[in-house]
């Protein structure tokens, strides 16, 4: 029998990775990681992608013009990753953060990062917008390996409140759960696991016309499934009390909802209604852009 390999996300050499651009939101990812580095006893490294390759393709004919943008971007970058540092240090002194500048995008060096790290923490802005050059957040949360965490503007100080996660019985809710679990037991809080019958909409699910069984008896068997789901998990963490949650539809919303009482929002990067080769679901793409609470997408493997 040949040995199952170590989780990379789980050596002790995995670092937590933020990423770094000089932004409010960029300082509030770091702030959380730092607390979760400083509490976990782990690296934490500050990386910055200076994109540089665009510049280099329009400049090209040019070379003095390219070297002097790509050095405007180092600055630049060295520059955030200066004041990213003294972000950490102010938030966990006993840290000495490491730092990486990148020639490639964010999304790229980051999406590499994840390989190996223990997490990835990027910063998304309030009132929906995401952060880190655009669309970086979601294409590091579709691609990356392993956790993401997303932290809006101004959410890193949320300390108290449940851990929620998301339960929807695919095995990539299953990762959910798991990461949930752990992080409501490092946390010493309680575990909300929020299940939904159906990804529609309450007026599609009830318009349907295809379910005839009674409401009262569905939802015993959600509870029932939601139990399932949640049972060795509990027997693992027995200090963990778990709150059990089943809606008839609208995971996102019922979830959102949740992320305004909760310290963190664990959900799978494609529920049970996705599609083949979606490596990113609507349900996940819509919290990371409007979840209060910092939220955390994870992916099996």
């Amino acid at each position: 029998m040949t040995d199952t390999p170590e989780d990379p996300h789980r050596l002790v050499s995995a670092a937590v990775v933020v990423g770094v651009d000089g932004t409010p939101a960029a300082h509030s990812a770091i702030r959380w990681a730092a607390t979760v580095a400083a509490r976990r006893g782990r690296r934490l490294v500050l990386a910055y992608g200076m994109n540089s390759t665009p510049a280099k393709t329009w400049l090209m004919a040019y070379k003095p013009m390219v070297d002097e943008a790509v050095r405007t971007l180092r600055m630049h970058g060295e520059q955030a990753l200066l004041t990213g540092t003294q972000v950490a240090r102010e938030t966990a002194p006993e840290l000495a953060p490491d730092t990486l500048i990148s020639e490639h995008s964010p999304a790229k060096m980051l999406i590499e990062l994840s390989e190996s790290a223990h997490m990835v923490v990027l910063g998304s802005r309030r009132g929906g917008a995401v952060a880190h050059l655009g669309s970086t957040i979601l294409a590091v949360a579709a691609h990356g390996r392993g956790t993401i965490v997303a932290v809006r503007e101004d959410g890193e100080d949320i300390t108290s409140g449940p851990v929620v996660v998301g339960v929807d019985g695919s095995p990539v809710s299953d990762t959910a759960v798991a990461a949930a679990f752990a992080e409501a037991a490092e946390r010493e809080t309680d575990l909300v696991a929020v299940h939904t019958w159906s990804d529609l909409t309450f007026t599609e699910f009830a318009s349907t016309g295809y379910i005839e069984i009674p409401a009262e008896d569905l939802q015993t068997a959600e509870q029932a499934v939601l139990a399932e789901r949640l049972a060795g998990w509990q027997q693992r963490y027995p200090e963990v009390a778990v709150q059990r949650e089943v809606y008839p539809s609208t995971p996102a919303q019922h979830l959102r909802e949740w992320s305004e009482r909760a310290q963190l929002l664990v959900v799978g990067s494609r529920g049970r209604g996705g599609f083949r080769g979606l490596l990113l679901g609507s349900t996940s793409q819509s919290l990371i852009q409007r979840a209060t609470c910092p939220v955390m997408i994870t992916r099996p493997g």
